[in-house]
Formats: C-alpha cells, structure tokens, sequence
C-alpha cells in the first residue's frame, strides 16, 4: 500500500447506477419541461422569479418528501411569478470536516458511512420527490465526480463557497447542462466567483472520472452571493443595493452571458440567525423595485427552510427540524414565499 488509505470496494459508475435505478418516462418529462422554463429565467426570457428553497440538508426520506409535496400545493398557487426548486442537498461540506456529510455519505444520520447505499439513496430520493410533487430539484455539486449520478434527475446545481476556486468543480460545471450557480468565495471577493462563472461559461478539455473528457461551456452559471467571513471571523453580508450594483458592473465589464445573481438569505449574509432570510428577502426584492439594473440582474433567492423553526443534535428526533444549520420552519416560509409573490 503506497497510501495511508484502505480502499473499501469498488463503487459502480454512474452509467451503471443509473441502468439499475433508471429514471422513468414520467421523470423524465417533467425535467424535460421544467429545465427551459428555468433556462428562460437566466436567460431573461421570462420574468418569473426563482425560490430554491428548502433543508440546509436532506437527512430524512419522509420529513423531505413531506416538505417538498408541500411546497408543491404552494407552487400551484404562485405558479404566475414564481417558480419553485426545492433543495434536495444530499452532500454538504463541513467546514472542520467534523459533523453530518449528508445523505451520501450517511443514509441514515445516526449510523456509520455506506457510500454505496448513500448514492442508492440519494438517486432514489430525488426520483421520489420529483413523482410525489412534479417539481425537479437542486442539490449541491459537493464533489464533482458524483454529479453524474444524479445528473438526469435535477434542474439546479450549486457550488459552495469553498469549492469555487476548485479547478474540477469549474470545469464539470461548464459541462453541467444545467444552471450551476457560484456561489462568492468565505473571502468574499467577487472577482473570484467571476473568474469561476467565465470558468464555466467556457469550453473545456479536462480529465473527468478516468475519461478525456471535453465540455460544450454553460451560458447558464451565475452567481450567488452568500455574504462573507473577514479575517477575524466577523461575518458580513452583501446582498445590498451597493453590492449588487458592482455585481452588474463586473459583469458588463466581463462581457459574460446571462448576467445573473441569487442571493442566498442565509449563511454568511444572515449570519446564520435564520429568521433574518425574511427581512433579507424582502430587502433584496425592494431593491429589484429601486432599480431596473438590479431588476434585470437578480433572478432569485436561496432560502434554508425546513419543517420546524431552527436545529437540533443527529438523534435529536424532531421530525423535520434540521441537523445542520437552523432553517426556517414551514408556517414562516409559507407566509414569506406569499409575501415574495406580493413584492413581485
């Protein structure tokens, strides 16, 4: 052994897992809906506003499918300004490494690793949510080498702030063929989530799961700006007018395509005091009201939003409250999402 690891088994390909756990006709129709009608947003083809909302992380196959069922009766009723994508994130970064890794690394939160049964879950997960509420989702692009095994179930990938810098990450994102947003570095420093979004804009030739693998570029990667972290650990957010202003000059100065921003209402930007993403929310869409420029340019918001208020401990057996960060729970977020419809 030439390293200091012990190489379990082999996992199957994702060509493999997808033949075993194939997406049926239904799926594949609703996607094939729903992707252009997202498409159309980036582009700025159609003026409905955007909700990736949901769990921080998806640890639960009942309190997640309940979630997202809901937010279908929801999306029904908005479906004039807005258009739902419920966050199924089943791989979540964590920042000392120490915590819950998400549903592919943990199918059940409260015992051991089972990578292969991780991705079995998580691919099932998906298919279920999109048959119990017709709505595709988004997940997070955590570890590049595992987007293929869900690649033909969701309409939205995110990368993380920590993961922007990442050359793979960028370059998988520009073969995606999906919106991939980008999030702003822990820094904060907006020429680094630029420099990512013309990353995957552009076309590639790069090494992808043992295959040379070349990527057609994405007009569709973006940017999400999540707030920052200064260098002695204060966070700060930058959703403002001011911020958004210098978001649309950097990116006429670039030339990119489909100049487009989400604003994440949690994480940095709200501190991580979860109840501030509805007066984040508000402020954001006041700001599309002031501003033809900023009205162009955000095409809508990432909110953390589970069953019940905040978090609790693995094993702290409150059905559908977050293991993970805080969230908002079910009753605020379905009065904010009638209040963005309102402000829209």
């Amino acid at each position: 052994m030439d390293m200091d690891m012990h190489f379990y088994r082999k996992l199957p390909v994702p060509k493999e897992l997808k033949e075993e756990f194939p997406a049926d006709n239904r799926i594949k129709k609703i996607k094939a809906e729903r992707d252009p009608e997202i498409n159309a947003v980036f582009e700025g083809k159609s003026d409905k506003f955007l909700l990736i909302i949901g769990p921080c992380s998806a640890d639960h196959e009942d309190s997640v499918l309940d979630y997202v069922t809901r937010l279908a009766k929801i999306q029904e009723k908005v479906e004039d300004k807005i258009l739902i994508i419920p966050r199924i994130y089943t791989n979540k970064p964590r920042t000392t490494g120490a915590g819950y890794k998400g549903l592919v690394h943990q199918p059940d939160p409260e015992k051991k690793p089972d990578m292969l049964q991780g991705i079995i879950t998580v691919r099932e997960l998906h298919q279920k949510a999109i048959l119990e509420s017709g709505l595709t989702c988004a997940d997070e692009m955590l570890y590049p080498e595992n987007h293929r095994y869900i690649s033909d179930l969701i309409s939205y990938v995110a990368i993380g702030a920590r993961s922007v810098e990442n050359q793979q990450h960028r370059l998988v994102a520009s073969g995606a063929g999906i919106p991939v947003g980008m999030k702003n570095p822990t820094s904060g420093d907006f020429s680094v989530m630029m420099n990512s979004i013309e990353a995957a804009q552009n076309k590639h030739v790069f090494l992808y799961r043992g295959w040379e693998a070349e990527s057609l570029g994405n007009p569709h990667a973006h940017a999400i700006l999540r707030g920052y972290v200064n260098e002695r650990g204060q966070s700060f957010p930058n959703y403002h007018y001011e911020d958004l202003i210098q978001v649309h000059d950097l990116y006429a100065q670039r030339g990119l395509k489909n100049p487009s921003v989400i604003i994440d209402t949690n994480h940095a930007n709200s501190g991580k005091k979860y109840l501030e993403q509805i007066r984040i929310a508000k402020e954001v869409l006041y700001s599309r009201i002031l501003s033809d420029d900023i009205r162009g340019l955000v095409k809508g918001l990432m909110i953390e939003s589970y069953i019940e208020d905040g978090s609790q401990k693995i094993g702290g057996g409150c059905y559908g409250k977050s293991i993970t960060d805080p969230c908002l729970g079910w009753d605020k977020s379905e009065k904010l999402i009638y209040e963005i419809a309102d402000l829209l």
